[in-house]
């Protein structure tokens, strides 16, 4: 049986602007010259020896350019005759399986044969000794079995939670390091916790486990290298909570503040632990999430066209949005997706949104849904994804609004939407 709705969906929609969002284009221009000069200046590089076996903990997340950048640590620490290796330090992620855990690191373009070096994964975690509150703290087994360990990671503000210390080398080593095992015990605590948990958990780990340093890693808002720091451990919980106040000056944003409808054209892993980031969007299905700690505006519905091919069918995080496509919904792979939401416990994130066949009809869906806007006089706003907003379209709705508004750039005429005859949106945001 058809569906149907009453008056249709075909409400006038007004015309798109593209536009450019102006954010701080601070930017590292020769990434693996810099990250070579600050090896080299770095104090702590001495801790490495001849012949040590030095594994690389490497996440997730799809930060700029983090093939290079660890093809020159890798390339730094052999300089010294040390043997590295690369382990995923990703928790549950990839499915909470050693082999998945591999495909994610190959979907950043992190294989053996790019980096030269072994890819250790095992989801294989030791305890090291418990906190306060009895809960075990565990390892990767691997890890903890070389002679040194190094991290790296972005700095950034969390999707889930609010504090001192946020996304970073302190939670990769307390939720990456920890694995599936050690990420579900940490979680069961909630996020809520974490600030608390995480400095605890980390200097356990330092003290326990051959961590020798970080490397942090800073993007500007058009998601490229704005700097990055070698970090020796003793300075480690310090220099981190410094860091996170500059990646939270850089974070993009958009800069209108009210919105009826928000198009993302893609979500993944990659982008986000949630997909949709909730600094963005200020919606989170983690109940820590303090709102009021971000820069948002008001959005009364989100639509989500698709998933990326990198995030592999995880689709963590959908539950903030409202409407979702048949193609989206196509491409959800349940075990990876559950897997993650589990173990986070926010089973908030993995709620199925309606789904439509259309991209036309998921937008019109969402339209019907606002109540009190006088079509076509609604206020859409149209993303690639919430990493990638510069370029962007606003409905000509906001022309009035943004005239006098130096952030914002007007590059074009209005145009109509470009629907294909399918009902697919056949030019993509961004």
């Amino acid at each position: 049986m058809a569906l149907v709705i009453e008056g249709g969906l075909n409400l006038p929609m007004p015309h798109m602007v593209p536009i450019r969002q102006k954010f701080s284009m601070v930017e590292i221009a020769d990434i693996e010259g810099e990250v070579s000069k600050r090896y080299q200046e770095f104090s702590a590089r001495g801790s490495v020896r001849p012949g040590a076996k030095i594994a690389i903990a490497v996440g997730s997340r799809g930060i700029c350019a983090i093939d290079v950048i660890l093809r020159t640590v890798i390339k730094e620490l052999k300089k010294q005759g040390a043997r590295p290796f690369i382990i995923p330090a990703m928790g549950s992620h990839g499915g909470a399986t050693a082999e998945g855990q591999i495909q994610v690191l190959k979907e950043l373009g992190i294989t053996e044969e790019v980096m030269e070096v072994p890819i250790v994964s095992s989801m294989e975690v030791s305890p090291i000794g418990q906190l306060p509150n009895g809960m075990p703290v565990l390892v990767d087994k691997n890890a903890l079995d070389s002679d040194g360990i190094v991290i790296v990671n972005r700095i950034k503000p969390h999707t889930g939670f609010k504090g001192e210390f946020e996304s970073g080398l302190l939670k990769m080593m307390t939720i990456g390091l920890g694995k599936h095992k050690g990420a579900s015990l940490v979680h069961q605590f909630g996020l809520g916790m974490f600030p608390e948990l995480l400095p605890q958990i980390g200097s356990l780990v330092m003290a326990k486990a051959p961590i020798l340093f970080g490397l942090a890693v800073i993007e500007n808002a058009c998601d490229k290298i704005a700097f990055l720091e070698f970090i020796d451990k003793g300075n480690l919980i310090h220099r981190e909570k410094e860091l996170l106040l500059k990646a939270k000056e850089l974070l993009p944003r958009l800069y209108l503040n009210e919105i009826d409808v928000l198009i993302v054209q893609e979500m993944g892993k990659e982008i986000s632990g949630p997909g949709i980031d909730p600094n963005i969007t200020g919606r989170s299905p983690s109940k820590a999430f303090k709102e009021e700690y971000v820069s948002a505006p008001s959005i009364n519905r989100i639509v989500v066209l698709d998933l990326t091919a990198k995030t592999r069918g995880n689709a963590n995080g959908m539950g903030i949005s409202d409407v979702i496509t048949k193609r989206f919904f196509d491409k959800i792979n349940f075990d990876y997706t559950y897997a993650n939401t589990i173990t986070a416990t926010v089973l908030e994130a993995a709620k199925i949104p309606v789904i439509m066949p259309t991209d036309y009809e998921a937008i019109q869906v969402a339209l019907r849904a606002c109540n009190g806007v006088k079509h076509p006089g609604s206020k859409i706003v149209w993303i690639k994804n919430t990493l990638q907003l510069e370029y962007i379209f606003v409905s000509d709705t906001y022309l009035e609004d943004i005239k006098e508004d130096l952030r914002i750039e007007v590059l074009g005429a209005p145009v109509p939407w470009p629907f294909a005859q399918d009902g697919r949106l056949n030019v993509e945001a961004g």
